[in-house]
């Protein structure tokens, strides 16, 4: 299986992409789509992002979580936080309301534990998203090849032995 979600469509794979469990690796410093707002420029100049638990993302991970499915995140975050990680640590709250379960990892023990350096989203522990930010499509590129799905379940395994639950990092 190799298949494609364009970005406009990823909403709508997350709504039906999986049946028990999506996991995410976040090893970005900087993400376009969130540099593009009106939002993150606002946030750069010191005033605190809305909440929008009610957004799109927000309501479909409610829905999920509420049905007895998992959405799980390690986001690599550097010493000290870039721009955009400080800006994922102040949306955080809107995700875990929404029943997603948060943690951070820095970057020197990601390096450490030889994480991969692309973001990634496993599904059900037999489908790797890798997301391609480089072209203008940007999209999920879907695989079920079983060298990679475990090379991501590998992966999976160590950053969330050792990463930490948000409450802990900010507190």
């Amino acid at each position: 299986m190799q298949d494609v979600v364009p970005a406009h469509q990823i909403l709508d794979f997350f709504r039906a992409g999986f049946a028990h469990t999506a996991w995410r690796l976040e090893t970005r410093r900087e993400y376009a789509a969130d540099q593009a707002t009106e939002e993150y420029q606002q946030f750069l100049k010191g005033i605190d992002p809305p909440r929008d638990e009610g957004g799109p993302w927000f309501s479909n991970a409610h829905a999920q979580t509420a049905a007895g499915k998992r959405i799980e995140r390690v986001r690599l975050v550097d010493t000290p936080p870039s721009d955009g990680q400080r800006y994922l640590l102040a949306t955080t709250p809107d995700n875990l309301a929404a029943g997603e379960d948060i943690r951070y990892l820095p970057r020197a023990d990601a390096e450490r534990l030889q994480l991969p350096a692309f973001d990634f989203w496993l599904f059900d522990s037999r489908v790797l998203a890798r997301f391609n930010w480089d072209d203008a499509s940007r999209r999920m590129e879907l695989t079920d090849d079983p060298a990679a799905v475990v090379a991501a379940c590998r992966a999976r395994d160590a950053a969330w032995h050792y990463a930490i639950p948000y409450g802990q990092f900010t507190g």
